[in-house]
């Protein structure tokens, strides 16, 4: 794949390309279940804003924790602010903005709002592994399978082999994840608990995924960090189902 695409003099950088696809088709999606929930436009775009910046900064904070043993040996990692980031450290760190600013800034109701989100991030998350695939970045392990892809021009992916086309599976599990979501929005069910099913689904689907990938990403014993994560995700999601469904 070519993560840089050349029309005449414009070049089309496609990771960072889907990025935007996925956070506008987000913010799209988002401001309809908004609309049709009877909720706050301005709440949302004050956890966008929160979402962004609270992203971030997990993404990288996360990383540096992962990181932690070779940031020890090379300092200088600290200064690299163009690689380096973590999806779950983005998520945490986009929900726990977005949660201080509508229960400490706003005063209001958190929970509707995670509901109303969440299935935009997981259609956000499925454009944005397609910018993966494009960049050859989260790859998956070789395989003699004729379900693969041959990176000819990565900087990240091995090239000239066939490898788990583990972006596009991530991808299409995202968009599912997303289609449950908002059909059981469009449902009538306890606040909180489509927010609550997001991070059972994904946490579930992140853990399965990483048995195929191949690209360093820290581990713990036998599992990544990432699936050390997604057990907890999976559990704080199960509590939060659980106690929305009491209440």
């Amino acid at each position: 794949m070519f993560n840089d695409i050349n029309i005449g003099p414009l070049t089309l950088h496609m990771y960072g390309l889907m990025i935007a696809v996925g956070f506008l088709a987000a913010l799209f999606l988002s401001e309809y279940w908004t609309k049709k929930k009877g909720l706050d436009r301005d709440i949302l775009y004050g956890i966008l804003v929160c979402a962004i910046v609270g992203g971030i900064v997990g993404c990288k904070l996360l990383y540096y924790i992962v990181e932690l043993p070779q940031i020890i040996k090379d300092p200088s990692i600290l200064l690299d602010f163009k690689n380096g980031f973590v999806v779950y450290g983005g998520i945490i760190g986009g929900v726990l903005a977005s949660m201080l600013y509508i229960k400490k800034i706003k005063k209001t109701a958190f929970l509707p709002y995670l509901d109303i989100v969440m299935p935009g991030v997981a259609v956000g998350q499925g454009f944005g592994r397609i910018g993966c695939f494009f960049a050859g970045c989260c790859y998956g392990a070789r395989t003699e399978s004729a379900f693969s892809i041959v990176f000819k021009h990565s900087d990240y992916a091995p090239n000239n082999v066939k490898l788990i086309p583990t972006q596009l599976i991530s991808s299409a599990g995202d968009f599912v994840i997303a289609a449950v979501l908002y059909f059981y929005l469009s449902r009538k069910h306890a606040d909180g608990r489509v927010g609550a099913l997001y991070f059972i689904l994904y946490g579930i689907g992140r853990f399965a995924i990483e048995f195929l990938r191949d690209d360093y990403r820290g581990s713990i014993g036998v599992f990544s960090t990432s699936q050390i994560i997604s057990l907890a995700v999976v559990v704080l999601g199960a509590v939060l189902f659980v106690r929305t469904g009491k209440r």
